[in-house]
């Protein structure tokens, strides 16, 4: 059967002709891929920020579509080994590594354990992120706008530099951004700078590696229910999410498909594209 990639279109068309039955190479409806009961079959993933919200979905979404994990965290060790554990339930394995992905020879050291424990890598998710909300600009310290910019997306760089020299066509590179890139956030002034630049590096890497056969896309969740919010959102936590057309916050079971989607064969002619779970809010994308 054909596969993406693999078609030729140097006939003539005869534009009066709208019948697959009369045009050559004929369209593909359905791949190997799309009846396969395990989209990510033995792939081994790298998450960073893997131990708890949308992270442990997307490890465990992973786990059931056949994938083993590496899950990265700063220091939530309970955290982690609870991911570990419902990873393993699924029937695969699972690598925690405790370090701080801001350091590019700690992102380097991730990519080197996962190939000597696994001796692959296939999907890489640059989840890690952290956001302390202001309500004037003058309250961000120049150290606190160079610690969120150094973890929310100078980690995605080290560690997408380190991973790519081992990624085969066919691998993908998903980066969590964020809603707040798209419609601004008024006191979370340095986290949306981040997820703005990481839009913008997202598309940027997929044009670089599109001939290579390595997609890179990402996703941007709206008000998502993880330990980030009640941890850094002290007021008005009790309306958190109803500013969408769903009235609610998400679930990180809701967004956690979308990695999966972008991780496997499904979304083999898609790359530099974001994704949108973010209960229905409209944006300038």
């Amino acid at each position: 059967m054909a596969t993406s990639g693999e078609h030729s279109f140097e006939q003539e068309i005869d534009k009066s002709k709208n019948s697959e039955q009369e045009i050559t190479p004929k369209p593909v409806y359905e791949r190997d891929v799309d009846r396969a009961a395990k989209k990510l079959q033995d792939k081994v993933a790298i998450i960073t920020g893997g131990d708890s919200g949308i992270g442990r979905a997307v490890a465990v979404h992973f786990a059931r579509e056949g994938a083993d994990v590496v899950i990265v965290y700063r220091k939530e060790k309970e955290d982690a080994e609870e991911t570990k554990s419902l990873v393993e339930e699924k029937g695969r394995r699972a690598l925690l590594i405790a370090t701080d992905v801001g350091e590019e020879a700690n992102c380097k050291n991730i990519v080197e354990q996962t190939l000597a424990e696994f001796n692959r890598l296939d999907i890489v998710v640059n989840n890690a992120a952290i956001q302390v909300p202001h309500q004037e600009l003058q309250e961000i310290t120049a150290e606190q706008w160079e610690e969120t910019f150094r973890v929310n997306i100078h980690a995605q760089f080290y560690l997408t530099k380190a991973a790519i020299p081992h990624l085969k066509p066919g691998s993908s590179i998903i980066n969590t951004t964020s809603v707040n890139a798209y419609k601004g956030h008024q006191t979370l002034v340095d986290y949306t700078s981040t997820k703005g630049a990481i839009v913008g590096f997202t598309r940027s890497i997929a044009l670089q590696l599109a001939e290579k056969g390595i997609r890179a896309n990402a996703v941007a969740p709206g008000p998502i229910w993880t330990p980030l919010i009640p941890s850094t959102m002290h007021k008005g936590i009790e309306e958190f999410g109803k500013e969408t057309p769903m009235k609610r916050a998400g679930q990180p079971a809701e967004v956690a498909p979308c990695y999966v989607f972008l991780a496997s064969e499904d979304s083999s002619y898609i790359t530099g594209q974001c994704l949108h779970p973010n209960g229905g809010m409209v944006l300038n994308t």
